[in-house]
């Protein structure tokens, strides 16, 4: 830690000649016991011997000139503290309350520059407090009893002004028609909402929970387009869509009539794999015939965006909640994470934002220490910079679970015990899924800091332990014929957003829940009823579990050290969610309206798209100048900063690893595990992100990027040998404020893509998300609106995992092809949108976007399939980022060591866009010398055009027209930018 910090303050350009830190444990007891013994014994278990050395009492001043000590909030989770309370009381008996820190001891500095390291490296204030000497208070914050009241909120007689400002000022962020329907409602029942009530409401019907902008009806008016570049989109016979007599559309629930009617019409054209798409925390697809395979990406964007940390850990572990929490609980088997943060080397931070070089490296210490703690192998991701992310960074989080086919799903039955599992409530969390349905400003870091929580993910891994025992008691294992015997439970779902309000409010839709909130155990006093049902605190889980069954329960969860509370029933009269505190009822809602009771506008998107705007060219640089920078350039250079801080091989299920090559440094293109012990079967994990193509603007068109992200995904699965038949495929849209019609319009678009491009590869969407109305207000009133964003993560089943294939080059003498369309739809020579266009301002190539061709695509994917299952294919590689030369430049990197380096001789001409255009639908093969004439045969006999654009050799260089750069000089411009 401390040389860490001598660091990272020099990259600030502040010296500190020394540094000393120390972990600090205050511990509070009123235990007779704790002498000087018992504290050396204490401090034993606190320190590692080898390293580090323990005080009691107040510890002496290490350095001489400054010392900062970090401390938790009140309020703010502390799983170290919660484990050391734990061993004290199982250990010595003793009832404590603890509290831990950080102390560093500094030399060299003055107070300012310490309180620069403080603020840009050492705390964050949303959920730490920093002290410039030894913090020792009289006592640790302790909560306080409450006392209940409850609360009716006058809404009957609002006036629209006063409707708009409960919304605002409650933290509800309901639009007046919502608003407006809430109001009518209570009119009917001739009362007013409790504080609870309306609480409940805001959270089921926010955009977080409901996706209400998806599912609304939209009418959609195209703009004019160029000739040359007419609408790529053919309106008439979509599902769902209506083509009017002035030209614009009507689409009846945008994300029904897209993205689920693709899934929709693919399973009745045959596609009989899927198990479970759109209706549970995770889509589910079979593996083979006794197991089911699950899958779930997610966003954490408003909490990374305040407390970056914090934020991203609890996005992996909600992930991980949604996994176990699918069906009747799959185990987590693998993790997944994309970030999209402004530039590392960003000067002009506006207040209220976290520099984005901190953003980075926080949310993955984030995921990080949450998914090796539990034991779940991080094993795919990407990394994108644009400086539109500066107030709003992106954090998508994934999870891939393997549960038993026959048990893909699972409903509350009347009479079933609500029952809690895992940690206790706290504050942490109120209001986090209406927080995250609103755009940031420069105030909300102090307004939401309560929205931030900090997750355990020891805790979580006990409940794990915990529900898989449940589910599997008196069941063979995973991957075994499953037997009569069934879990101990009939539903399981996870707490979160809106805690408990959503997941007893989604398990108890048809039925009713009566809910006693006294019963939750808290992790300190003073908390009201309705901060106990919507607090997000992590690591919880709620089950539907018979009544005869809850013995056992308990005594599995006592085994596993789970805290068990029975918090009511499902089932009551008329549907309704009844809430009780201490034998009042404090709310009383039919289920009816809570789901269906909210409106659905009709919503205005108008498409004017922007032309590319002119830009001044520069001088077209040589082929070693552009390479170097480009693999030097942050979407493109190593991420193994990153990458290694993960365990990606901790199940021992990790066939191909995030790096490959014989130095395992190479950027493999997608993941491998094996989910069912013993089997030959793998499953291939990777991602496609084509932000570039997308951005309106500079010209992008979201329609043509949706394509070309499901293009990428599609190509990064089959280059390591995934079956294209068996590809699925999630969504998740991160935009802009949708209240803008071109904005909605962009969302349109995107959503369009997604329709025609999983029509055309046959790869369904089985789950899928959306984050609206990313975008940051300053303090001088400007918005910053992140660019239209679609990931698109995917799954492919391999059928055997001894015929993978990496992306590392691995022999001399092989030809290197482009196996792409040659057709003139292929447009292969395009640089718009590409990183040399942008970074270059090249007076030579063509400016417009390249686009997907839609028969091409699927063809030639199934083409490198067929080659690489019959044993033709020596390395595979996508070609994204950079274009083609990129892509041979990442191979040849891969491929050699320090034993050996290998070179390749290009021989594809020297026109720009045949080096540098990131086009679609474009695989960079290598094929052994013997296998050449049998690839070349198999390639034409599949309608599958290719190109010999190099070939490989012995000389460590890779010659392009002229030059001939060292392949040791482009791994040192790819392997040493991003590195800090």
């Amino acid at each position: 830690m401390a040389a860490r910090l001598i660091r990272e303050a020099s990259a600030l350009g502040i010296d500190v000649r020394d540094a000393k830190s120390a972990r600090v444990y205050l511990i509070e007891t009123d235990a007779p016991r704790i002498d000087g013994a018992e504290l050396n014994l204490e401090a034993r278990l606190l320190t590692d011997p080898v390293t580090e050395e323990a005080h009691s009492g107040a510890a002496p001043v290490e350095l001489d000139d400054q010392i900062i000590e970090v401390h938790p909030l009140p309020g703010v989770m502390d799983p170290a503290a919660q484990t050391v309370e734990r061993v004290l009381s199982d250990t010595f008996g003793i009832e404590a309350t603890v509290s831990t820190g950080w102390r560093y001891d500094l030399r060299g500095i003055g107070a300012a520059d310490a309180k620069t390291l403080a603020d840009r490296l050492l705390a964050n204030p949303v959920v730490a407090g920093v002290h410039t000497e030894p913090f020792h208070p009289g006592e640790l914050p302790k909560g306080h009893a409450y006392e209940p009241t409850v609360t009716h909120v006058p809404i009957r007689d609002l006036d629209d002004p006063g409707l708009e400002k409960l919304s605002r000022e409650g933290h509800l962020f309901l639009d007046l028609h919502e608003m407006h329907a809430v109001q009518a409602e209570y009119q009917r029942l001739g009362r007013d909402p409790t504080d609870v009530e309306l609480e409940t409401l805001a959270q089921t019907w926010s955009e977080h929970c409901v996706h209400k902008t998806l599912k609304s009806r939209i009418t959609y008016r195209p703009g004019e387009t160029e000739p040359s570049e007419a609408d790529p989109i053919r309106w008439e016979g979509r599902p769902g869509h209506t083509l009017n007599a002035d030209g614009s559309i009507t689409i009846d629930n945008l994300l029904k009539s897209t993205v689920a009617a693709a899934t929709f019409e693919l399973i009745e054209e045959g596609v009989d794999w899927t198990l479970s798409v759109f209706v549970d925390n995770a889509g589910i697809i079979r593996f083979d015939e006794d197991t089911a395979v699950c899958v779930k990406v997610e966003t954490h964007n408003r909490p990374s965006a305040i407390e970056p940390y914090g934020g991203a850990a609890t996005g992996t572990g909600g992930c991980i909640r949604d996994i176990i929490g699918t069906g009747l609980a799959a185990k987590p088997i693998a993790s997944t994470d994309v970030f999209c943060v402004a530039p590392p080397d960003t000067t002009d931070v506006p207040a209220g934002c976290v520099h984005p070089k901190r953003v980075l490296t926080e949310v993955v210490a984030g995921i990080r220490d949450y998914g090796n703690r539990m034991g779940i192998p991080t094993v795919n991701g990407a990394v994108y910079f644009d400086e539109r992310y500066i107030g709003n960074p992106l954090v998508y989080c994934g999870c891939v679970g393997v549960l038993p086919a026959d048990l893909v799903s699972g409903d509350a039955q009347p009479g079933d015990r609500i029952i809690a599992l895992g940690g206790r409530t706290g504050r942490d969390g109120i209001h986090g899924a209406t927080f995250s349905s609103a755009g940031l400003t420069d105030t909300h870091a102090d307004e939401f800091a309560h929205a931030v929580q900090i997750g355990n993910a020891i805790e979580e891994k006990r409940v794990l332990d915990a529900i898989l025992r449940a589910r599997d008691d008196k069941r063979p294992a995973i991957g075994q014929r499953s037997s009569v015997a069934r879990p101990l439970f009939h539903a399981i779902t996870d707490c979160g957003a809106g805690g408990f309000s959503s997941a007893i409010g989604e398990m108890g839709e048809r039925l009713g829940a009566e809910v006693h909130l006294e019963r939750a155990p808290l992790k300190y006093d003073g908390l009201s009823y309705t901060e106990i049902w919507i607090s997000e605190a992590q690591e919880r889980m709620v089950l539907a579990v018979p009544q005869e069954n809850v013995p056992a329960l308990q005594k599995i969860c006592d085994e596993e050290g789970v805290e068990l509370a029975d918090l009511g029933h499902f089932g009551t009269d008329g549907a309704e969610l009844i809430l009780n505190y201490h034998g009042t009822e404090v709310g009383r809602l039919p289920m009816s309206f809570v789901h269906d009771g909210i409106p659905t506008p009709t919503r205005e998107a108008a498409w004017n798209p922007k032309p590319a705007p002119k830009i001044e060219p520069g001088q077209t640089p040589s082929v070693r100048e552009a390479l170097l920078k480009l693999l030097a350039h942050p979407n493109i250079a190593s991420k193994h900063f990153i990458v290694r801080q993960y365990d990606h091989e901790v199940q021992g299920n990790t066939v191909i690893r995030p790096l490959g090559g014989p130095m395992q440094r190479g950027p493999i293109d997608a993941s491998v595990v094996q989910p069912v012990p013993g089997s030959k079967k793998g499953l291939a994990i990777a991602c496609g992100l084509a932000t570039g193509i997308g951005d309106p603007e500079v010209g992008g068109d979201p329609y043509e990027m949706a394509l070309a992200a499901i293009d990428e995904c599609v190509r990064n699965l089959v280059c390591v040998g995934a079956d294209p038949d068996r590809i699925a495929i999630l969504d998740n849209f991160c935009w802009p404020s949708c209240k803008k019609p071109q904005n909605l319009a962009s969302l349109v678009r995107a959503a369009e893509g997604c329709y025609d491009g999983a029509k055309a590869y046959r790869t369904p969407f089985i789950s899928g998300k959306d984050s609206l109305n990313n975008q940051f207000t300053t303090e001088d009133g400007r918005t910053i609106e992140i660019p239209p964003t679609l990931l698109i993560s995917g799954v492919g089943v391999v059928d055997d995992v001894s015929d993978c294939v990496t992306m590392d080059a691995k022999r001399v003498g092989s030809a290197v092809y482009a196996v792409e369309s040659t057709s003139a739809s292929a447009n292969v020579d395009r640089l718009g949108g590409s990183l040399f266009a942008r970074h270059f301002r090249a007076e030579a190539g063509d400016p417009a976007f390249p686009r997907v061709d839609l028969a091409e695509g699927p063809k030639h994917a199934r083409a490198i399939a067929a080659a690489i299952r019959n044993g033709l294919v020596a390395s595979c590689h996508d070609c994204s980022d950079g274009g083609p030369l990129v892509a041979v430049s990442e191979m040849l990197i891969a491929g050699s060591s320090g034993e050996r380096t290998l070179g390749a001789e290009w021989s594809c001409g020297d026109a720009i866009g045949r080096y540098w255009s990131e086009r679609a639908s474009c695989y960079i093969v290598e094929v052994p010398e013997e296998h050449d004439d049998a690839f070349k045969a198999l390639m034409d006999r599949l309608g599958a055009g290719w190109t010999q654009i190099a070939r490989t050799n012995d000389t460590g260089r890779l010659s392009v027209d002229g030059d001939a750069v060292p392949v040791t000089d482009l791994a040192a411009a790819w392997l040493g930018t991003l590195d800090w």
